[in-house]
């Protein structure tokens, strides 16, 4: 006897629960263009007065100007496949004020200092976020009709 996987459902959830959810962890992903190209960079974060300020291994070149940039976080449980998604995008802007570039390398961990350690503060006009959890009927069992757990 076999027996089926339960449905995972993924379900969007608030922009005051997406702002909790990404404050609880500290990395991630940006993601921005490259000549011509979609990069994506790891990197640490801090929300300060409404805004992200990152520190990522990227090219500050590639990043100078306000550019627009994507910034995802995200937890999948290995396991069962349950967990949520944070993504925010808007513009960001290379941190060059030597006293505050000094600040976030103190308060964010890092990479090697050098050409590809960028701090960036991202100014975000759009936040998504999305729980995946499994569905399940009322005595627990896949299928019919489905409520929401997050096991």
């Amino acid at each position: 006897m076999t027996t089926s996987r339960p449905l995972r459902r993924m379900f969007e959830v608030s922009g005051e629960e997406a702002w909790y959810l990404l404050g609880g962890v500290s990395q991630g992903r940006i993601v921005y263009e490259q000549r011509d190209a979609v990069a994506v960079r790891p990197a640490c974060h801090v929300l300060e007065y409404g805004r992200l300020v990152i520190r990522t291994p990227a090219s500050s070149a590639a990043l100078f100007g306000r550019v627009t940039v994507t910034y995802h976080c995200d937890y999948l449980h290995p396991d069962t496949g349950t967990g949520w998604a944070v993504t925010a995008g808007g513009l960001a802007e290379v941190i060059t004020s030597p006293d505050e570039a000094a600040h976030y390398r103190r308060t964010l961990p890092g990479w090697a200092h050098g050409p590809h350690d960028t701090l960036l503060r991202i100014h975000p006009q759009t936040v998504a976020a999305f729980r995946f959890a499994h569905a399940v009927d009322g005595s627990g069992a896949a299928g019919g009709t489905t409520r929401f757990t997050a096991s």
